[in-house]
C-alpha cells in the first residue's frame, strides 16, 4: 500500500473538483434500460433512472456523481415528476432502479412526504432498487418498504475492507456500520447489494485484486445478497491529483476478470462486474471486445466462461 499523500478531507476534495454539469431539476439527468440477472434467475429488463437531486452530504474520494447534482434540494414534487416523465417515454421493464447520486433516505434529498407518490409510480415493478449510505438506514427506509408493492432492495457502498484505505476514502463509515445496516435491512426482509471498489487509491494492482476479493467475502458474511464490482476510474479531479503522485491508477481488465470469476465462483449470491465506461481502462487490452462481452455474459449467467483463446 502507498502510504504518502494528502490528508483527505471534504475541503481537499472540493478544491480538486472541476465544474459541475448544468442540470435541470425537473428532469432526470439520464435513464437507461439494460439486462440484469434477477434473484429468481431470469435475465430481465431493468430501468435505471438517474434522478437529478441535491448533492450527497458525504464527499467520498472516488465519487464523481456530484457532477450531475444541484446545490439545493430539488423542489417539492420534482422527484416524482422526474420518474413519471421517464415512465411516459420507455417500454415496460420488470425492475426499476431509482438512483439519486446520494442517499434515497436522506430527507434533505427526497422528502419522506413524497414516498407514497414514488411508491405508486413504482407499483408496476417487481423490484425497486434504491441507493443509500449505511448511516441513512433508519425508520424512513422501513416506512418506504411498507409502501412499495414490489420487493425493495437497497444498494450500499461497502467500497473496501482494507483497514488503511477505507478511512482515507472520506466515506465517514465503518465496517461495523455497514454490517449493522445490512442486518437491520435483512431483519426487515430487504435484500442488500454492495458496491465494491476494484483498486481504490493507495493500492497496487495485486493489492487491489486481493482486497476486492476480501471485500466480497466480508459482504456475503454480513448478509449481502448481491455484490457489484466497480473498477475505480478517474475523472473527478481528486483521483487525477493522486495519479500524478503515483497513488492511483485504474485497474486492468485482467483484474476485473479475476475478481468477477472469484465472486461468481463462491456461489454465495449474485456478483456483477460494472461495465459502465469499461473502455476507459480496457480498450488497449488484447482481445478487449471479446473479453468485455464475456464479462457481460457472465453477469447474466452467473457462471464462469473460458477466456478467449487469443489474449
Amino acid at each position: 500500500m502507498n502510504e504518502p499523500g494528502p490528508i483527505i478531507t471534504d475541503r481537499w476534495i472540493l478544491q480538486q473538483r472541476p465544474q459541475k454539469h448544468a442540470v435541470d431539476p425537473t428532469r432526470p439527468y439520464a435513464f437507461l434500460v439494460e439486462k440484469e440477472r434477477s434473484l429468481d434467475g431470469s435475465v430481465d429488463d431493468v430501468l435505471t433512472v438517474f434522478l437529478t437531486n441535491r448533492e450527497c452530504p458525504f464527499r467520498c474520494l472516488m465519487c464523481d456523481l456530484w457532477k450531475n447534482t444541484t446545490n439545493e434540494a430539488a423542489p417539492r414534487g420534482a422527484i416524482p415528476a422526474q420518474i413519471r416523465w421517464v415512465l411516459e417515454r420507455v417500454s415496460p421493464a420488470r425492475h426499476i432502479k431509482l438512483y439519486n447520486a446520494g442517499s434515497f433516505f436522506d430527507p434533505q434529498a427526497i422528502a419522506p412526504e413524497e414516498y407514497p407518490e414514488i411508491a405508486d409510480l413504482a407499483a408496476p415493478f417487481k423490484t425497486v432498487i434504491v441507493e443509500s449510505h449505511p448511516r441513512m438506514i433508519d425508520r424512513r427506509c422501513m416506512r418506504f418498504n411498507e409502501m412499495v408493492k414490489g420487493k425493495l432492495q437497497v444498494a450500499m457502498g461497502l467500497e473496501t475492507v482494507h483497514p488503511g484505505v477505507l478511512p482515507r476514502l472520506n466515506k465517514q463509515m465503518t465496517l461495523e456500520q455497514f454490517a449493522h445496516a445490512t442486518r437491520v435491512l435483512g431483519a426487515n426482509g430487504i435484500p442488500v447489494r454492495a458496491f465494491i471498489l476494484l483498486r481504490p487509491p493507495f493500492l497496487s494492482e495485486a493489492e487491489g485484486v486481493f482486497w476486492a476479493k476480501r471485500s466480497i467475502d466480508y459482504a456475503f458474511d454480513a448478509g449481502v445478497e448481491c455484490c457489484v464490482i466497480i473498477p475505480v476510474r478517474g475523472g473527478n479531479g481528486a483521483l487525477e491529483i493522486l495519479a500524478v503522485d503515483g497513488l492511483f491508477e485504474s485497474p486492468s481488465l485482467d483484474s476485473l476478470e479475476e475478481v468477477l470469476e472469484y465472486g461468481i465462483g463462491q456461489g454465495r449470491g449474485r456478483v456483477f462486474a460494472d461495465l459502465w465506461d469499461v473502455d476507459k481502462f480496457a480498450r488497449d487490452a488484447p482481445s478487449a471486445q471479446e473479453r468485455v462481452e464475456r464479462l457481460g455474459r457472465m453477469n447474466h449467467s452467473q457462471s464462469v466462461e473460458p477466456l478467449p483463446k487469443a489474449r
